[in-house]
């Protein structure tokens, strides 16, 4: 996506200038044109022969073209002396050789037919190549209109080739499914092979100019000098590629394209950004040894962009080598973008990130850790699960809801028969959670989870709710094998009973929110239900609030967790069971004083204020919020961070916070709006801590798998002690 060129525009000066410095220095001076001067000489020597671009927009080729012909002066010289190296096509839509020849999309996919039209394949490339030569090569005794009918010749043998791609490309985006894709595939072959495929040139191209256009654009044979050469690719790539998430991606292209790309670039999901597949593009044309070095927003270091992107390159061969990131948008828009540069192979100079020199740069643009998500680990501290999916709100005792029992009717059943009240219990969610001063719902739940009918009914008054509100539901649902159990056992909640197995017991439970803007922790009495909105941890100790609680946790859940919308989703299996806890949490007197502290203070700011979690938590992060309470709520938070990193022996890590701005905004379009602030941790440190994090977990399962090999050592060592000191056979009574 080279836009109107103004990269290329910067390198033919950059190298031009390297050229010319390079003359002077060996005394070997080219015969210069009366009517130029060396600099603009250089310039256009390098323009010609050592600059290519590739712009999906017909208008933006011209534009470049224009562009480099002004940098170069070049005024006695048509537009045509740089046709051959700016071309028109989608950079991400095109095939290989290989998969021209195999006449398929599949990269692995064998040759189609024995011998087809791979010798005219390979002709027709050499004759485009040995063309193309001469026009990179052409001297000022070569006129424009020798130029062109040049490279109208070269064009006539590159259609040849080039026809056999676009078909293959054609029936991939042609066809709906697997099937109609092998279907076309296998027409268009067939129109080869009896020598009418020029027949579909006028379709194709048509299809070139379409509201969602199909423009492809097969690298190695448009610029064969490039590939055929013995260290085959492009020494540098660069570039500012589009940046477009999924949603806009799909709206923009059509799911086809997003399906094309996945399909073309192995590991890479649904949830990518465009701006990966750009990475992995120039990564592929890259010689060895050659380097890339791209735009990008911090996307590209997170989820299943980096997941798909830059974690597949740097296990590809790639290293990141030079890295600045946050840098601001120049221009009118409010983005931060850092700079990436990668080599295929090693660099032996030491990596460069945002200034300093490091041991590595990983797939998350950090010093440390893995260019993977982190993996789950073994020794986690408790279960950590959502709750119940009752799947009928009819066992659930609530005024002012359709479907279900009143309080009322709760209280008729109790009073009939009081041993109902171990059966019942109070049933929090997440929005209570958050919403309510006191964490006290006024909401209660049947339950008879988990028991067989003729233990169920010996609560008649509670099963005859749950027959008269639920069992309707349930028998109306499909008869499916995945409704069976919900229609027989109709007095069962639909999920959630490993979470309640695992809290059954607790004196109390600490929950949070599953989706929040402000992540909050707090513990409900043990005997309590939660439903699938509310995420349980099956432990009720007070350091474990502390750094379930702390800023550590809490930018390795935001940052590996979902979203939905601009929310953070607390996902157990991506936070939970990835994020390394530091050793011996559940002993260390400063981890529960400072949880026990910040939890009390924060419950009785709660009560006095009448304010829930979100509240108090958009009180503590507003810049102007000043209330003594609030003050001595961040100081409390500031220790429990302080007491939390010390566990893990990053004394040196700073806990100072600002106010600083979740994410970038247009102070224009933004207006009078309320500005997203939190009272965080600088980036810097956010950073440094993430990095540590991932190193730890990396770590651990090495460490877990020490730990279990020295226990298997001696239990052998002891095993063999014990038969040692056995008596003999023959003798157990000696």
């Amino acid at each position: 996506a080279m836009g109107s060129g103004a990269f290329l525009v910067e390198v033919c000066r950059q190298l031009g200038d390297a050229l010319l410095e390079a003359w002077h220095a060996y005394g070997e001076l080219p015969a210069i044109p009366a009517d130029e001067d060396e600099i603009i000489f250089a310039r256009r020597l390098i323009a010609q022969r050592c600059l290519y671009g590739v712009d999906k927009n017909p208008v933006a080729v011209d534009l470049a073209k224009v562009s480099l012909w002004l940098v170069t002066l070049a005024r006695d010289h048509a537009l045509t002396f740089v046709d051959h190296a700016l071309r028109h096509g989608d950079s991400l839509v095109g095939l290989s050789r290989k998969q021209i020849e195999a006449f398929h999309w599949d990269p692995d996919a064998p040759r189609f037919q024995a011998g087809f039209e791979t010798m005219q394949v390979r002709e027709h490339v050499a004759k485009f190549a040995e063309i193309r030569r001469r026009i990179r090569e052409a001297d000022e005794a070569i006129s424009d209109p020798e130029l062109r009918n040049l490279w109208d010749e070269a064009q006539l043998e590159l259609r040849k080739v080039r026809l056999f791609g676009d078909l293959v490309l054609a029936a991939f985006f042609g066809g709906n499914n697997r099937d109609e894709r092998e279907l076309k595939r296998s027409d268009y072959a067939t129109s080869v092979l009896n020598g009418e495929s020029d027949g579909h040139r006028g379709s194709l191209e048509a299809w070139r100019y379409a509201d969602r256009p199909l423009v492809p654009f097969h690298w190695e044979i448009e610029f064969p000098e490039v590939f055929d050469r013995q260290s085959s690719g492009f020494d540098a790539v660069i570039g500012n590629p589009p940046f477009a998430g999924v949603v806009q991606l799909a709206r923009a292209m059509g799911e086809k394209f997003s399906e094309f790309l996945r399909s073309n670039w192995s590991g890479a999901s649904g949830q990518t950004d465009l701006a990966a597949f750009f990475f992995r593009r120039s990564f592929d044309l890259l010689r060895q040894g050659g380097c890339l070095g791209l735009l990008a927003t911090n996307t590209i270091a997170q989820g299943d962009t980096r997941e798909s992107g830059l974690s597949v390159i740097c296990e590809s061969g790639g290293e990141i080598y030079h890295v600045t990131k946050r840098i601001r948008w120049p221009g009118r828009a409010s983005v931060i973008v850092s700079r990436v540069h990668i080599s295929k192979g090693k660099v032996v100079s030491d990596p460069v990130l945002s200034g300093r020199p490091v041991e590595r740069i990983s797939a998350f643009l950090f010093h440390a850790g893995g260019d993977r998500n982190p993996s789950p680990l073994r020794d986690k501290p408790c279960v950590a699960a959502k709750g119940i999916v009752p799947w009928g709100m009819g066992f659930v005792f609530q005024d002012g809801t359709e479907g279900g029992p009143p309080l009322s009717e709760m209280e008729l059943a109790v009073a009939a028969n009081p041993l109902c009240k171990e059966r019942i219990h109070r049933f929090i969610g997440g929005e209570d959670l958050n919403s309510i001063p006191d964490l006290t719902p006024n909401r209660f739940i049947i339950d008879l989870d988990g028991l067989e009918e003729d233990q169920a009914r010996k609560w008649p008054e509670l099963f005859l709710i749950l027959e008269r509100y639920v069992r309707p539901q349930r028998l109306a649902l499909p008869e499916t094998p995945g409704n069976r159990r919900l229609r027989t056992r109709w007095w069962h909640y639909s999920q959630g009973r490993e979470i309640r197995d695992a809290t059954r017991g607790l004196n109390r439970v600490l929950l949070c929110s599953q989706t929040s803007k402000r992540r909050a922790f707090a513990f409900v009495d043990g005997s309590w239900i939660f439903d699938q909105k509310a995420i349980g941890f099956a432990c009720s100790e007070d350091s474990f609030f502390a750094v379930m609680q702390s800023r550590a946790h809490e930018i390795w859940s935001d940052f590996f967790g979902s979203t939905m919308k601009d929310d953070p989703v607390y996902t157990p299996p991506k936070c939970f069971d990835t994020f390394p806890f530091p050793k011996g949490w559940q002993t260390l007197s400063t981890l529960s004083d400072a949880g026990r502290s910040y939890y009390q203070s924060r419950a009785d700011l709660m009560l006095a204020h009448k304010e829930g979690l979100t509240t108090t938590y958009n009180r503590f992060h507003d810049a102007d919020e000043r209330d003594s309470a609030i003050v001595n709520l961040r100081e409390l938070h500031g220790v429990v961070d302080r007491a939390v990193l010390d566990a893990y022996g990053w004394h040196d890590i700073s806990i100072n916070c600002k106010f600083l701005l979740d994410y970038e905004i247009d102070e224009e379009e933004w207006g009078d709006k309320k500005k997203p602030w939190r009272y965080r941790w600088p980036d810097e440190v956010r950073d440094e801590v993430l990095a540590r994090l991932l190193e730890l977990n990396a770590r651990r399962p090495k460490e877990e798998a020490c730990h279990v090999d020295a226990a298997k050592k001696s239990g052998k060592k002891a095993m063999a002690k014990r038969a040692r000191k056995a008596p003999e056979k023959g003798h157990l009574f000696s």
